[in-house]
């Protein structure tokens, strides 16, 4: 019997999972993917094989019923017993959004570390609560597994003192209030990837443009810089939240337009970005194909805020060698890339159309002096690699 490595991606109405195997090999072999949606009513079950090939799906539950994360763990692990008999499952890695500033790199979940974990929550509160809510249920359902956490933010653990500070008072610094960085298991897939495609690339920008969308400043395989703080409404606009703003607006609205806590929290995450802005839909896809004027200002402000943070992690490294786009939007939409990178020419950057309309990976043209590439993240891959490292 093989051994697998189970990985867990839960939000608040989904769990993505994936199986790897536990073997000597460099990279982890992914064995199944799948996921099930709408736990919050008419849920939908469907896996994968390693080539992306659908094998199963589930849509038996009666109309209207919903899932817990309990619920949906104890079916994913009776379909792995049941189909996947021959592979034994010996431990769960979980994406958990927030490690704060103790955990920098996988751990062992334990009591402390949940207790830790749950103090962090009002920072990610779109991730955290969900991610700890799949801890708890798995350790309930199968208490002798064991489960390890793996964060986003750790990889930005390595950021200079200086990007890491606001400029707030000591004693608001000390407690934490500071800036962190997300979508760190993506950007470390890609520096681990990186010298596959590009080995000589030292200073690098890596784009994650998707419906959570930030930026990193790589030198040497190291994060330096990103574009998230405190929280993951930093930075970027985004699907549904709203990207960097002057923090005096929330005053205001506090202030002088009646905004509680609760309605500010919705606001932030939920009703701007690109829904906001365009009030026609968060999905990229659905705006560059709309001819609403509203959907094509919305672009506008996305690429502007690409191009605008492109130059300001060049500055941070000091010069770039290479520019690397990923996640949804990232990998799957030529058009994004090409306005990108059609207004960076003053890095050197020349794209090359045909291969930037076949998805790269090399997507600027031999005789640029920065490439461009298309490298497709691996989150799931790089909790198994953490995951079998702290079992070991």
């Amino acid at each position: 019997m093989s051994q697998g490595i189970l990985v867990i991606n839960a939000g608040s109405s989904s769990i993505k999972f994936a199986v790897f195997g536990n073997g000597d090999h460099s990279e982890p072999e992914l064995r199944v993917k799948g996921q099930i949606e709408g736990l919050a009513g008419d849920p939908a079950f469907q896996v994968k094989n390693s080539e992306g090939h659908t094998i199963d799906r589930h849509n038996g539950w009666p109309h209207g019923v919903a899932l817990s994360h309990a619920d949906a763990l104890r079916f994913i692990l009776g379909w792995l017993r049941e189909n996947m008999g021959q592979t034994e499952i010996v431990a769960a890695g979980h994406r958990v959004v927030h490690g704060g500033l103790v955990y920098d790199q996988a751990v062992r979940i334990d009591a402390k570390v949940i207790a830790d974990l749950d103090q962090l929550a009002p920072l990610a509160p779109l991730h955290q609560p969900h991610n700890l809510a799949a801890i708890r249920a798995l350790a309930e359902i199968a208490p002798d597994l064991p489960q390890v956490a793996c964060f986003d933010t750790a990889f930005h653990r390595s950021q200079p003192r200086v990007a890491q500070l606001f400029a707030l008072p000591r004693k608001l610094l000390d407690s934490g209030v500071r800036r962190y960085g997300f979508h760190g298991l993506s950007y470390e897939y890609i520096a681990h990837k990186l010298p596959e495609y590009a080995p000589n690339a030292k200073r690098v920008v890596v784009a994650h443009l998707g419906s959570g969308a930030s930026m990193c400043a790589i030198r040497d395989g190291r994060s330096v810089e990103s574009t998230m703080g405190f929280t993951t409404v930093d930075g970027l606009p985004m699907g549904t939240r709203t990207g960097g703003m002057d923090p005096g607006v929330v005053l205001y609205l506090m202030q002088d337009r009646g905004y509680d806590v609760k309605a500010i929290e919705k606001l932030l995450y939920k009703e701007s970005g690109l829904i906001g802005l365009s009030g026609v839909s968060n999905d990229m896809r659905d705006l560059l194909c709309s001819d609403d004027p509203h959907a094509a200002e919305a672009v506008d402000v996305f690429v502007y805020h690409v191009l605008k943070y492109t130059g300001a992690l060049t500055a941070v490294l000091g010069g770039l060698d290479a520019l690397v786009f990923t996640a949804g939007i990232g990998e799957n939409s030529p058009q994004i890339r090409e306005r990108v990178c059609s207004k960076l020419e003053w890095l050197g950057i020349r794209l090359d159309e045909a291969a930037n309309a076949q998805g790269g990976p090399l997507i600027s043209t031999a005789d640029s002096a920065v490439p461009a590439w298309v490298i497709p993240t691996n989150e799931e891959s790089m909790i198994a690699l953490h995951t079998r490292r702290v079992l070991r």
